[in-house]
Parts: structure tokens; sequence; C-alpha cells
């Protein structure tokens, strides 16, 4: 669970009903000092290393009736999932933040960086990549801004949700491949941010869903009509 060891409040579901399928899923609000709850192994993570995940165990943890979200019992995966749909625009905002910061490092390196008795940013391979990272996270923003404000209003943003998501992901992680090449061999040290970066990107591909899972559900969408 994210923030994990930390948290005071966390939010959990059960099945409360087994014989409802998804509609027998309720969620919970669980208090850290319930007897029965415990924080297990602290994952040693690729990145995102400044927020805590941690295992969560229960056992024999007992929650009381009234810590239910909602009413009636649940409802509980309905409500996941609205959180996952919302989510996946943070994670592509995420990832555009990811991105622009990786290209600004790696145009301000270019710009400095002189080889054979010129900058990097002269060197029309350069120029190609970094006018690439430019035009990708521009797309990637519009996309991440058009869904955020579809959510606003109120309308359906599931479609453009996933889109954002996928496609913001994806540009993190060629952004950063770029960044990390334009720096060479400094790039693959902890001298230069874009290392950090680049390992920071990846989980923006898996969390809130996987690219495969975006593509399933945009596929299932748009199939529908």
């Amino acid at each position: 669970m994210t923030n994990g060891g930390l948290a005071r409040y966390l939010v959990a579901t059960a099945i409360t009903d087994p014989d409802k399928g998804a509609d027998g899923i309720s969620a919970f609000i669980i208090e850290r000092d319930y007897p029965g709850f415990k924080v297990g192994t602290i994952e040693n993570k690729l990145g995102c290393r400044a927020s805590c995940t941690a295992e969560i165990v229960f056992e024999d943890c007992e929650v009381p009736e009234e810590n239910m979200l909602g009413t009636g019992g649940g409802g509980g995966f309905a409500t996941f999932m609205k959180t996952l749909h919302g989510g996946r625009i943070s994670i592509g905002a995420m990832a555009v933040g990811i991105a622009q910061g990786a290209y600004e490092e790696a145009l301000n390196y270019a710009k400095d960086r002189k080889q054979f008795g010129k900058t990097l940013s002269r060197f029309q391979a350069i120029q190609h990549m970094l006018a690439t990272m430019a035009t990708e996270i521009h797309a990637a923003r519009l996309l991440v801004h058009h869904a955020s404000k579809l959510r606003d209003k109120g309308e359906p943003y599931v479609v453009e949700g996933s889109m954002a998501k996928l496609f913001a992901s994806e540009i993190a992680m060629r952004t950063c491949d770029k960044a990390l090449q334009i720096h060479g061999g400094y790039g693959y040290t902890k001298e230069y941010p874009v290392e950090r970066m680049y390992r920071d990107a990846k989980v923006c591909e898996i969390g809130e869903g996987t690219s495969e899972i975006q593509r399933a559900i945009i596929a299932h969408e748009i199939l529908k009509g």
C-alpha cells in the first residue's frame, strides 16, 4: 500500500457478500492502532523511493461497522474503480512533470556541454531529440488537461483518462531515455538527476493500471461505440 508504513488511516476493500460478486465488495476505513493490524515489509523500490510502499498484514483484525464507506454495504468496487479512473489523470500529470524535468535537464546540458569545439545543442542529432521531446511532452500535457476538464465538468472521461495516462507515461519513459542519452556517461551516474527521473518514470506505466490495461480499456470503450 502506498504510504502504508506512515499512514494513520487507510482504506481497504473486503468481500462482505460473496454471493453478489463485485457488488458484494465494500470499502472500509482502517485505523492503524486496531488489534490485528500490522505493517509488514517496506519495499525496496527501483524508483519513487521517497514514497513508502509497505505490505499491510491483517490477522483477525476487527473493523467497526460504522467504518464502512457508503450505506448498506457493497459499492466498494464501484468506488474503487471511480478512484482509479480519476487517479489515472493524476498519474498522467505526474508523468508529464517527470518528462518536463528530464527535458529541461537535457536542454540545459546540451547548451552547456561542449564536444569537438561546439556545444551539443549545435549537433543536428541532438536538436532532433530535443524537438521530439518537446513535441511529445506538449501533446501529453494537452491530453491530461483535456481529461481533467471533462472530469471537472462532470462529463464522462474514462477513455480520455486512460489515453492521457497511457500516452503521458510512455512519453515520460521515452523522454527520460533520450535525456539520459544526451547526458552520455554522466547521465548514468547519480551526479545528474536524469538517472533518478528515468527510474521514477517507470512506475507511471504500472500504477493505476498498466499500459496494457489502458489499451484494453480504450479498445473496449471505442468498440462499444
